[in-house]
């Protein structure tokens, strides 16, 4: 296996000869045989073992045989203890997805903080089976079934093309001891259940059932790259518009092609989105109605989706003293208000407006606005409510949200950002004008 692996990084990872490494040891035979076939070929590399403190003293066994592993080959070791259980409950994660979280955010923290070029995980040809039969069996979309990649960003995966079955013969031949992880045989998570019941038959069927998984492999991740060059396209089509609000894309894009819900899943499948055909429906859809997931929503504006983030938008009344006013300035929470006393009108735009200060009454309020909400815009007569303004001015739901009024004694000095009210405009008899300008 030594000169098979020495093919391998040759081949296909020569940039590792060269690199900073620092190996995933859990103490198990995998990532065992990865440090012992590393050191054999003279990588320069360290070594970093998670104890995730599951185990009682089984971990605390797997952290003592991994620095004695470390102490062998004479390399530099680093261990982080965790508290999975509590993790898990805080961020409501199974404790399989949320060791992994730990693990992978440590792994990157490690790497950035003491310069590492690559973090080496021990994965190999049957983890990557077990992982495609995992995302087959829970119902995935074609990136689902590309299996592991051996490289990705800064982890790569130098066991990928080898079998369980080879390192095990490998670690045996060289008399290598490692640590058994006793859950590995139960038959609790799904994972197991593959490796013992499943995956048997299957090579039972095919003996050289991982060599025709590679073969699959390859093809389903050509198939990916042309999928993947067509939604670039698309998506330069699509997106109309990306700023605070989210991102938009044109309704007319989905519904010239020959499948639109192709495409809407692979726009959006990595936002948690499940409902297809609701995203879909969204297509025919009233002005305002949306899809959500548990961190975006997709929302029908018009003639566009609208993908945005799921956030609880609070902001809280802000009031507004004279002495506030005559200091200039104010921080709040949509930005920082700011109050000159000019001589006379300038130039003007959205966020900012001219008023006569004597018809201020104070303290002034700042506030999200809210149904029947009522103004007279600056120009006009006559009231309108600012609902029917903001639909007239044809804001989509999420600009909606962040809306906020500029009260005096209950009536609305400015819709911030939109529009003034008249009844607080500068006339010919005005004496003293403030302008009040919002900075974001």
């Amino acid at each position: 296996m030594l000169k098979d692996f020495t093919n391998h990084i040759n081949n296909n990872l020569p940039f590792l000869k060269g690199s900073k490494l620092v190996i995933a040891v859990s103490g198990g035979i995998d990532s065992v045989v990865l440090s012992h076939l590393c050191q054999s070929l003279g990588l320069k590399f360290s070594m970093a073992h998670c104890n995730f403190n599951l185990r009682e003293e089984e971990s605390n066994k797997d952290e003592g045989f991994v620095l004695e592993l470390a102490e062998d080959l004479d390399v530099e070791i680093f261990i982080q203890n965790f508290d999975t259980e509590t993790y898990a409950k805080e961020n409501k994660r199974s404790i399989q997805m949320a060791a992994r979280e730990l693990r992978y955010d440590w792994f990157k923290e490690l790497a950035a903080q003491l310069k590492f070029d690559y973090v080496l995980t021990a994965h190999h040809a049957d983890d990557n089976l077990e992982t495609f039969l995992i995302n087959f069996s829970r119902g995935t979309g074609l990136n689902g079934l590309t299996g592991i990649p051996v490289l990705n960003e800064n982890i790569a995966r130098p066991l990928l093309v080898f079998s369980r079955e080879q390192i095990e013969a490998y670690a045996k031949s060289e008399g290598i001891l490692w640590r058994e992880d006793a859950s590995n045989a139960s038959r609790k998570y799904l994972r197991n259940k593959l490796r013992h019941e499943v995956v048997p038959i299957l090579k039972e069927i095919n003996p050289h059932l991982l060599d025709s998984f590679q073969n699959t492999l390859s093809n389903l991740n050509d198939t990916a790259s042309i999928v993947n060059e067509s939604i670039k396209s698309f998506t330069k089509q699509a997106v109309v518009a990306t700023d605070q609000y989210g991102t938009s894309y044109s309704i007319a894009e989905f519904t010239k092609t020959a499948n639109p819900k192709a495409y809407l899943f692979e726009l959006f499948k990595d936002y948690g989105f499940t409902e297809w055909n609701d995203v879909l429906n969204l297509l025919v859809a009233e002005s305002g109605k949306m899809v959500k997931s548990n961190t975006h929503r997709l929302i029908k504006h018009r003639e566009n989706l609208i993908l945005a983030e799921l956030k609880q938008i609070n902001i809280k009344t802000v009031t507004l003293s004279e002495n506030e006013l005559q200091n200039g300035r104010i921080s709040t929470p949509i930005g920082e208000l700011k109050f000159d006393t000019v001589e006379n009108i300038t130039t003007t735009s959205n966020n900012s407006i001219y008023v006569d200060k004597y018809r201020l009454k104070f303290p002034l309020e700042l506030r999200l606005w809210e149904e029947g909400d009522v103004f007279q815009p600056i120009g006009m007569s006559g009231k309108k409510k600012v609902s029917k303004y903001l639909k007239d001015e044809k804001l989509s739901l999420v600009e909606k949200e962040k809306i906020c009024l500029l009260n005096s004694n209950g009536k609305v000095v400015w819709v911030i950002g939109k529009r003034a009210d008249d009844r607080f405009k500068v006339t010919d008899s005005t004496k003293h004008i403030v302008k009040i300008t919002l900075e974001n």
